[in-house]
């Protein structure tokens, strides 16, 4: 069983193998492994990996979320995201922290946010469902007086 451990000693509860084709939604708990292909939404409040081999092109929602294959889409994550040196992104990342190796592609953008206790809020198509900061807008419109 040594070999379904993932970072930190989580436990990999779920697994998409080499050679296999996933389409639809994962909400879950715990880590997801990812080694073949998956077209999608993922929420966890746990971590997502990417393997070497994997092949992700979806909207990924997660705590912690290390990528050493293919990433297309939008990550939103409330911990932080690794980009292993064998990774490629194409999309958009938003997370209180970014680790990214020599060697990495990396072509979207990313949004350094403040760490937050709160998960990331995806809506059922997935898309980032809009959250208002009260305080903050309060603060611009200051600002502009």
């Amino acid at each position: 069983m040594s070999d379904l451990r993932g970072t930190d000693e989580a436990f990999v509860n779920s697994i998409i193998g080499e050679g296999t084709r996933f389409k639809g939604e994962f909400d879950l708990n715990g880590l997801l492994r990812i080694d073949g292909d998956f077209t999608g939404v993922i929420r966890t409040k746990g971590k997502v990996l990417v393997g070497r081999n994997g092949r992700a092109e979806c909207t990924l929602q997660a705590g912690t979320v290390v990528i050493g294959g293919v990433l297309r889409g939008e990550v939103v994550s409330t911990e932080r995201v690794i980009i292993l040196s064998t990774g490629l992104v194409l999309g958009n990342i938003t997370t209180p922290r970014l680790i990214i190796e020599e060697g990495v592609i990396f072509n979207g953008s990313c949004k350094i946010t403040p760490p937050s206790s709160e998960p990331p809020r995806v809506g059922p198509n997935g898309q980032r469902a809009q959250v208002a900061f009260p305080a903050k807008e309060a603060a611009l419109q200051g600002q502009k007086r």
